[in-house]
């Protein structure tokens, strides 16, 4: 594995506007608080919010990319911090906290407008 302690992983993406009704096709979850507008601002929303589960995926997208591919990537664990908006960039980040050559244990967040929206990511790679 080419990751040792300190490395820094990054990845950068930004959703756009469809984002949440392919997710919600691909994934089953139909709230409409992902797909609909309207509904999201009138239960006081500031209008449609990124499904956690495809936040969560970007999260693992950054570590697959920085292990050597899908997988590498033998867990991953996240807390749900913010909600994510379409239209603006999304940045994971992380730092590897330890790696014996085989395996990589990588710290990570994600952050969006300034904000973290997922935090606490700890991921198990190896390759």
């Amino acid at each position: 594995m080419s990751l040792s302690k300190g490395d820094a992983i990054e990845l950068k993406v930004t959703p756009d506007k469809y984002v949440t009704v392919r997710y919600a096709g691909a994934s089953g979850d139909f709230n409409p608080i992902h797909i609909d507008e309207e509904f999201a601002q009138s239960v006081g929303l500031p209008g449609k919010i990124l499904h956690g589960l495809w936040t969560m995926a970007q999260v693992a997208r950054a570590h697959t990319d920085a292990g050597g591919g899908p997988e590498s990537l033998k867990s991953l664990s996240v807390q749900f911090r913010g909600m994510g908006r379409m239209e603006e960039e999304i940045t994971v980040t992380g730092t590897v906290r330890e790696s014996d050559g085989a395996t990589a244990v990588v710290d990570s967040e994600a952050e969006q407008g300034g904000q973290r929206i997922i935090r606490r990511g700890v991921a198990r790679l190896s390759g």
